[in-house]
């Protein structure tokens, strides 16, 4: 049975969205060629230990920090909070918790200033902060823009073992649950989860962790998503495609997914949806749907299930793995992910929308 997370007394941080990862490398010139030369995320600042990157649209110093180390790994998922105050509430709600918690006034990273971070309850090294250093916003610096650019970090996403107490801290955190999967057991496999109103700022995917499953940066259209195909294929890394281009079922989004030079998972995103009214409704997804994660139908390889980064704690060591108990997504299902059913109720006449198939419109 779920052991939940306790709901604290304090009020939780006003979270406003994801705002940066800060990820391990261990070869920072191969990362750079990567995510600069290739991706074409934007430089703010670097030295020898570490680079400080940024999407075409962010004003705030970065969006992802890679950090040269012996181990690749994830040290921060980081959370840009609504005032100086709430970086104080995230102290005293993660203390009441009963996690391990180190607060920087100077902050961990440059150009970021006073900040917390927290070992929380699942095992994440998480961050929160309000003082940035303002950089300039490059959206109309139309001599940098390139095919593919990168315009927002969009989302994490998070492999836990025991997704619906991971759900209910993340609730109890103020984020809203967009969509999920469940069997008809009642398991949950992921669920979608967001403070800024798109789809979400972080998903949970069922699985051994603590781990992260991938980080996300969103694009305008999805023919820039096709051309960082066309761009992997022309530099002779296409192996480094992992699956993709598609269209997911759950957030309706076009997506690409690639793998870092340490396998790290990144995942180049777009056309999602608006989920800010508050009466937004959850979607659920039969895990046994094969649109679920590929709108087309498409099977999934099985290494997007069984592969992650580790993280670290507070101290710069990896976090212990943990096996979930549960049955896995990719175990309930037939092959790689799927093809079990595309139609509800089995009705091949009819799609899962009711419309019938081969009618003129």
């Amino acid at each position: 049975m779920t052991n939940f997370v306790p709901t604290p007394s304090v009020p939780a941080p006003d979270i406003v969205r994801c705002a940066y990862m800060e990820i391990v490398v261990t070869d920072l010139a191969k990362s750079r060629a990567f995510y600069v030369d290739m991706l074409g995320l934007h430089v703010t600042e670097e030295d020898e230990n570490a680079i400080y990157l940024r999407t075409l649209e962010e004003f705030i110093h970065h969006n992802l920090v890679l950090r040269k180390g012996p181990v690749a790994a994830v040290a921060a998922f980081a959370y840009r909070v609504k005032s100086p105050a709430e970086v104080d509430a995230a102290e005293a709600y993660y203390k009441e918790l009963g996690c391990r918690t180190e607060r920087r006034k100077e902050g961990f990273t440059k150009g970021v200033g006073d900040s917390v971070r927290v070992e929380d309850p699942l095992g994440f090294p998480y961050e929160f902060f309000y003082e940035v250093e303002h950089v300039e916003r490059l959206t109309q610096r139309y001599d940098l823009y390139s095919a593919g650019e990168l315009v927002r970090l969009d989302h994490f996403n998070q492999v836990t073992p025991d997704v619906p107490r991971g759900r209910k801290y993340l609730e109890d955190l103020g984020f809203r649950v967009s969509e999920d999967i469940q069997d008809s057991d009642g398991v949950t496999y992921a669920a979608w989860m967001h403070r800024k109103q798109t789809v979400h700022d972080t998903a949970l995917t069922g699985g051994n962790g603590p781990r992260m499953h991938h980080v996300a940066f969103a694009t305008h259209e999805k023919h820039n998503i096709i051309q960082i195909c066309d761009k992997m294929g022309a530099l002779r890394i296409s192996d480094r495609i992992e699956r993709g281009p598609g269209r997911h079922g759950v957030s309706n989004a076009f997506y690409l997914y690639i793998l870092d030079p340490d396998g790290h998972r990144v995942e180049i995103y777009t056309q999602d949806y608006y989920t800010g009214d508050p009466d937004n409704p959850t979607i659920t997804w039969d895990v046994h749907d094969n649109q679920r994660r590929d709108w087309w139908g498409n099977p999934v390889v099985p290494s997007w299930y069984t592969e992650a980064s580790l993280v670290l704690d507070l101290d710069g060591k990896p976090q212990p793995v943990i096996e979930r108990e549960e049955k896995s997504e990719m175990a309930v299902t037939v092959g790689a992910d799927g093809f079990s059913y595309t139609r509800k109720d089995g009705a091949p006449e009819e799609d899962r929308t009711g419309f019938k198939l081969g009618a003129q419109l």
